[in-house]
């Protein structure tokens, strides 16, 4: 009789075997560009993946757009150059720091724009809060605050 762990175990490994991982080899003439070549892929958008950098994707087109970075490098090319190679290609998405231009000053506005509509709107909640407590009863409506808790305390209710 077979163990049961044997059989789990070669069944795991059986499963397994369609899990692969694939790793890029990739060789630079220099520190210098290797550099280059991680700042890059680590500021560019994958197209597919929408919120994954070229560096973290494992998508086709990722892979593609790593391989067209590291060309472009090593045809002289300077990062601006390569940048505005990839957004006349793919648009402006594929940049996570979108540049400034008509098309993106809401995107760069917005956060600031919200954080202002935010504190005027605690300013005035604030302002409002103070007026509505720093408003004093009338003689009329201490009498009848005095009255409603003098009857609850003689009732015995309260």
């Amino acid at each position: 009789m077979i163990p049961v762990r044997w059989v789990l175990l070669v069944a795991a490994l059986l499963l397994a075997g369609g899990v692969r991982a694939e790793v890029e080899v990739r060789s630079f003439d220099s520190a210098a560009e290797h550099a280059r070549y991680r700042a890059l892929i680590e500021e560019l958008r994958c197209p597919q993946c929408q919120n994954q950098n070229l560096a973290a994707s494992d998508a086709p087109i990722a892979r593609d757009l790593r391989a067209e970075v590291l060309r472009l490098l090593r045809d002289g090319r300077s990062d601006d150059e390569i940048l505005d190679h990839l957004v006349a290609r793919y648009g402006e998405f594929v940049r996570y720091r979108p540049g400034w231009q008509p098309a993106t000053y809401l995107l760069w506005l917005a956060p600031g724009l919200l954080l202002l509509v935010a504190a005027a709107v605690l300013a005035w909640v604030l302002r409002r809060q103070r007026s509505v407590a720093a408003v004093a009863p009338t003689p009329e409506q201490r009498a009848e605050l005095a009255r409603l808790l003098g009857r609850n305390q003689g009732n015995g209710d309260g």
